[in-house]
């Protein structure tokens, strides 16, 4: 399983949020390439990168912060953040991301979705983020009707492979993943699947990996690698390397 260590970025910052609530922030790093190349440096293989302000204008903010870290680093970046039409899509994949995430467009715009899976098919990831076991999207600050397991199944329906899977109501908390709802979604999808929210602790990784979901190929982890909870170098070990 691949970890991702998370960079969110907010005026600038590389900051946490809390339940996705964006006057909850914590600001860890001035600047987003000191965070990024020190969870490089500490062993880091890949990057998850989110564009808050991107994520409530509906358009990208801060492209040329990713622009940096992928011209500096040399690991994969995968970006999510106010990717809403093709153009925007296409200007983060230039700008150095090897995946570009989706959110809210998958699901209010078909064709977008099904053109940027024609266009780009190995580097599009749709985010389904979830809140009170509904679907949220324009940047957390809306919540649908539909459950995960039907936009999942609707997604996959349409040729996604890739999914990020958040759960907002924990992302922040630091006390762990609802394991049972984990195992339940990964079951259901039939590609890769990249888990976040709530990681707190190495035993939380372990319980994911002891999962031995197919599907599961990938962690997020923000927060619980800024407060030092663990190491890079163990949160690797203990999802295998």
């Amino acid at each position: 399983m691949i970890l991702y260590p998370a960079i969110d970025i907010m005026e600038g910052c590389a900051v946490r949020l809390t339940k996705g609530n964006f006057e909850a922030k914590k600001v860890y790093d001035e600047d987003p390439l000191s965070a990024a190349r020190a969870w490089v440096r500490a062993g880091a293989t890949h990057l998850h990168v989110v564009d808050l302000d991107g994520a409530r204008a509906g358009h990208p903010v801060n492209l040329r912060h990713v622009a940096r870290i992928a011209r500096e680093l040399s690991v994969p970046v995968q970006l999510g953040g106010g990717l809403r039409t093709l153009q925007a899509i296409e200007d983060t994949l230039k700008a150095g991301a090897r995946r570009a995430i989706l959110g809210t467009a998958a699901f209010t715009d078909p064709q977008l979705l099904d053109t940027a899976l024609a266009r780009w098919p190995e580097r599009i990831v749709v985010s389904v983020d979830v809140r009170g076991g509904h679907v949220s999207t324009a940047g957390w600050t809306e919540t649908t009707q539909s459950t995960a397991r039907e936009t999942i199944a609707s997604l996959q329906a349409r040729g996604v492979k890739d999914i990020v899977y958040t759960n907002v109501d924990r992302d922040g908390m630091l006390e762990g993943p609802d394991l049972a709802e984990v195992a339940d979604i990964a079951k259901s999808i039939h590609g890769r699947m990249t888990y976040s929210g709530g990681i707190g602790q190495l035993a939380d990784l372990e319980a994911l990996k002891a999962l031995a979901e197919p599907s599961l190929t990938g962690v997020i982890v923000g927060k619980a690698l800024y407060e030092e909870r663990f190491t890079v170098a163990a949160a690797r070990a203990a999802l295998g390397g």
